[in-house]
């Protein structure tokens, strides 16, 4: 069963813009997106649009949706009321594009600041390894399909546009903790996640994790974590001291606290 829906959608471009007001007949089972490429056909064929996969896995139609950060291709027109008028808005932290399409250049910037994974030379036989527990704590953070939400509504960046150039924002956080969390990667990213990606001035809202349509714990399974780690490395006494004297060396202090806490117990990730 169909009905005429009512929608605002925001035109304009970086110069300005604003809501303007469409109706369009949709049908039962529809998502938004399939709203917007209908007032597209219909009445409005210069309307600029991003998406690609319609599924939710490519992250490309980002916007926000009566006020939230939402995939248009995943929000359900029956999460409304008929009569409800469903307005829709570019992503509010990056800059205006066209219409709904806005210029994430900003997150493309912050992953080439990030080292790449660095392994150590392979075992005698030719081979790496590592624990099949490791193994199923960074498949989480592999499930991100960059959509930029949790960019989007993180407030440090969101509310205050000169923190852009000193923090990597919850996306890169996540890939920090993969990288630094691997057992077979070299690299101790710590400092840099505090320096250049500023990850203290996350303040763990968990807005974030809110708005993942992935379903990943940001704050809880990497953002804390990553955080403990560049404490621990900073400020514990007894990690300090075991690299002026020599009892851990390079690599091995930069794996070690990926398993375990300050008491050496194992870290779960949160579920």
């Amino acid at each position: 069963m169909g009905y005429r829906l009512k929608m605002k959608l925001w035109r304009g471009d970086k110069s300005g813009g604003e809501l303007k007001d469409y109706e369009v007949d949709v049908s039962e089972g529809e998502v938004v997106l399939d709203a917007i490429h209908r007032v597209q056909a219909e009445q409005a064929g210069d309307l600029a649009v991003r998406w690609n996969c319609k599924a939710g896995k490519c992250g490309s139609c980002s916007a926000e949706i009566n006020g939230k950060p939402r995939l248009m291709c995943m929000c359900r027109l029956s999460d409304f009321e008929e009569d409800e008028t469903i307005t829709v808005t570019p992503m509010r932290t990056f800059p205006v594009v066209r219409d709904l399409v806005t210029d994430v250049t900003f997150n493309y910037e912050k992953a080439a600041e990030l080292p790449s994974f660095s392994p150590p030379p392979r075992d005698a036989d030719g081979k790496r390894r590592m624990a099949q527990v490791d193994v199923e704590r960074g498949q989480e953070f592999r499930k991100c399909i960059e959509c930029f939400l949790c960019q989007n509504v993180c407030h440090v960046v969101r509310d205050h546009e000169d923190n852009k150039p000193a923090f990597a924002g919850p996306r890169f956080f996540i890939r920090y903790a993969e990288l630094d969390m691997h057992p077979l990667d070299t690299n101790d990213r710590r400092e840099l996640a505090q320096g250049a990606a500023g990850i203290g001035m996350c303040n763990i809202t968990k807005c974030c994790t809110e708005v993942c349509p992935e379903g990943i714990k940001i704050t809880d399974n990497a953002i804390i974590p990553m955080k403990e780690r560049v404490v621990d490395k900073k400020y514990d006494p007894l990690v300090w001291l075991g690299s002026k004297i020599g009892i851990r060396n390079k690599d091995t202090e930069s794996r070690v606290p990926a398993k375990q806490g300050k008491a050496g117990h194992i870290k779960r990730p949160a579920h």
